[in-house]
Formats: C-alpha cells, sequence, structure tokens
C-alpha cells in the first residue's frame, strides 16, 4: 500500500486509483450517500453494514443549520468544522468521496467542502456501485479516527440566496439551470415534499443530471461529452449560471460537472425548490424550458 503523502487535486478519481491509495497518510474517504424522503432506504444504516475501508459518514440532514427549518441547509463555518474534525479530517487531507448511488450526492458534499474553502475534495467516479461491481473491498468495521486539524472558511461566492435568485429574475446576470426531473419543472408532476407549488423559476432551464452519465456503469462521461451535453441544451458552460434542483442536492451535481468542463464552480442556490415553492409571493412559471 501507498504510504507516501500525496498532494493530488485532481476533482474526479478512478476505483483502480482510490484501491491503490486506500492506506495513503493524507486520503481520507467520505461515504456522502443520501436519499431523497421519498425513497425508504437508511443511508447510516446501510454504511454501517457495508463501506469503503476507512470511510466515515457524511450525514447531509444531521450537519446542516440547526436554525433553518429547510432540508439539509449549510450550517455555520463553526459547526461544520468542529463535526469534519471529529472525522480525522484535516486541512492538508485530499478527500474522496462517493454515495451509494453513483454520483448523486457525492457532488453536494464537494460542493459544500468548496464552499468552505477546502479545495483538495474528489469525486469517485462510478460510486459505491462502481466499487461492488469491480469487487473492490467493502468492510462493515466502525471507523474511529483521531480528530483531525480542520478550518472552515466559508466562500459566498459559489452560494445563492432566495433574495439574490429573485434579483435575478430582473437582472437576468445568470441563467437558472434546474436540475429536477421534467415533470417536475413543468409543474406536470407533484413535488414529494408536501406543500410546495408546482413548476419552476421564472426564466430558468431544467437540465438533470443523469444526462452527464454512462448509463451502463454509471460513471461520468468524458469531458468533451460533458460540454455536449450543455452545448445541445443551449446552454454555454462558460457563461455564468447558478444551479437549483429540490433541495440542492442535483444541484450541487450540475455544480460539479460544469467544474470538470470548464474548472468553474457554479453557485448552487441551498433552498432551491423547497424554499421557492413554499415562500408565499414566489412567482412560479410552468411548462417546459
Amino acid at each position: 500500500m501507498n504510504k507516501a503523502r500525496i498532494d493530488f487535486s485532481a476533482p474526479l478519481v478512478s476505483t483502480d486509483w482510490l484501491n491503490a491509495h486506500l492506506d495513503a497518510d493524507n486520503v481520507r474517504i467520505i461515504d456522502g450517500t443520501y436519499f431523497l424522503p421519498n425513497i425508504r432506504r437508511n443511508a447510516a444504516i446501510e454504511y454501517e453494514s457495508e463501506h469503503i475501508p476507512g470511510a466515515c459518514f457524511f450525514d447531509i440532514d444531521d450537519i446542516k443549520d440547526p436554525q433553518n427549518t429547510l432540508p439539509h441547509m449549510i450550517p455555520p463555518a463553526e459547526i461544520f468544522s468542529s463535526r469534519v474534525r471529529k472525522m480525522g479530517i484535516s486541512d492538508s487531507d485530499y478527500i474522496v468521496v462517493y454515495d451509494r448511488l453513483g454520483v448523486f450526492s457525492s457532488p453536494r458534499i464537494w460542493w459544500t467542502f468548496q464552499l468552505f474553502s477546502h479545495e483538495k475534495i474528489a469525486i469517485l467516479d462510478g460510486g459505491l456501485p462502481k466499487w461492488l461491481k469491480e469487487k473492490l473491498p467493502v468492510t462493515d468495521q466502525k471507523y474511529s479516527p483521531k480528530d483531525g486539524h480542520f478550518t472552515a472558511h466559508l466562500n459566498t461566492k459559489f452560494l445563492r440566496t432566495f433574495d439574490q435568485i429573485k434579483a435575478n429574475l430582473d437582472t437576468n446576470e445568470e441563467l437558472i439551470i434546474d436540475g429536477r426531473p421534467d415533470g417536475r419543472f413543468s409543474g406536470e408532476v407533484k413535488e414529494p415534499r408536501p406543500g410546495l407549488a408546482c413548476g419552476h423559476i421564472p426564466g430558468s432551464v431544467n437540465l438533470m443530471p443523469t444526462l452527464f452519465m454512462n448509463s451502463e456503469t454509471g460513471a461520468l462521461l468524458s469531458k468533451s461529452e460533458l460540454r455536449n451535453v450543455f452545448v445541445k441544451a443551449g446552454i454555454d458552460p462558460e457563461g455564468p449560471m447558478a444551479m437549483t434542483c429540490g433541495s440542492g442536492v442535483a444541484a450541487a451535481t450540475l455544480s460539479f460537472v460544469r467544474f470538470l468542463v470548464t474548472g468553474k464552480i457554479a453557485p448552487v442556490y441551498d433552498g432551491s425548490w423547497t424554499e421557492w415553492g413554499s415562500t408565499e409571493g414566489a412567482p412560479v412559471a410552468t411548462g417546459q424550458s
């Protein structure tokens, strides 16, 4: 196993690479699995029964702003720092995050660390499904690390609020890209969370994260293919944009693939449709992009 110190900054790593660096001194692994509220699965329990060796569990419904009733809103920097230290993660570490659905919620963890100014983080391409398919090692052994030395610094340029998105309706400075399924975007399908309006933010366009993935392997498409997905949708990937979805998870995937194409992190509307669709007076549009 590789015990050398690693200074590595790739945003996407392969299963082969991670398997070869499981014991590297400054590589830390996170299971960032999250299931939508309409899916009857428990990510924490599944982590306990099976995870990549050395992985800790990052629960986005637990590491959040305790004062905000919206789901998994970004926590204050001091809370994030404290919880990350307990995972044994330090400022110098290179983090690899995966999830049990392939590439679904892991980009939310990637974006969160970027938001708090930790750039040394990558996503495992294909996630745990690809890892298991290749019969790579898993364990049910509890991970109990020593506290790390981590300090979070919030970078608000990667974050959008309700007021900023509402102001953008007049300025049109950023293209708003919505990662929800097209039926929910158009308003033809009800939201999984009760009490929300049906439709989308006026002027936004619909682009689902699954378009950026290989349907057979679950891995992301090549860089040129990722770019073509944006282009075919009539979107300039280099242009100013902000990402939204149901609760800020799929939006982070859109931000991640845009980063792979351009090297630019698109800001995420953290409250997303859960906030917009429940706010009185927030304008709503229906129909396709």
